[in-house]
């Protein structure tokens, strides 16, 4: 399992195959931050085709988590999720969003802490895991993970990162 580094990687130039963006970020390590920079084409791209379920063992092992705590924030049933990753399999274009969602944030994270100039021995990751376990004053004391299974859920998460960075966050 590859080892995020906390600085941002290079652009992955758009005009590859959809298939190349994900096969570099499964089996290279490409950074989250990638993905999270990748054009909307780019990602719808990777949603309609599906991601590989063995995406969900890279990102677990990455956010130092049991994958059924991923699964839960993704709303995946454990069995099907498991059979998937053992199988071979791709995500269906539902689960394939919802994973793209979670990697997108731990990218934000990685891009908001590179930006501000403090991202040596950060690991964007584990701190984004932790985050999303932790009670948020701002969702009235639900979890950040809580609202990862749907994608107004996913824009609010999100949205609550891109307020810290300008200190706006409550």
């Amino acid at each position: 399992m590859a080892a995020l580094t906390s600085a941002p990687s290079p652009r992955v130039p758009l005009v590859q195959p959809l298939g190349a963006m994900e096969v570099r970020f499964i089996d290279e390590g490409m950074g989250y931050d990638t993905l999270y920079d990748a054009g909307l084409a780019d990602r719808i791209g990777l949603v309609r085709q599906g991601l590989p379920a063995k995406v969900l063992t890279r990102m677990a092992g990455d956010m130092a988590i049991p994958r059924e705590r991923l699964y839960a924030w993704l709303g995946i049933a454990r069995t099907t999720a498991n059979r998937k990753v053992q199988a071979g399999e791709l995500l269906s274009q539902d689960d394939s969003e919802r994973a793209l969602g979670i990697a997108r944030l731990v990218g934000q994270v990685q891009t908001v802490v590179a930006q501000s100039g403090a991202a040596e021995g950060f690991d964007a990751a584990r701190w984004t895991a932790q985050w999303l376990d932790e009670p948020n004053a701002a969702l009235n004391g639900e979890t950040p993970g809580s609202f990862m299974d749907t994608a107004d859920g996913r824009t609010l998460v999100a949205s609550l990162v891109a307020q810290m960075q300008t200190g706006a966050y409550a």
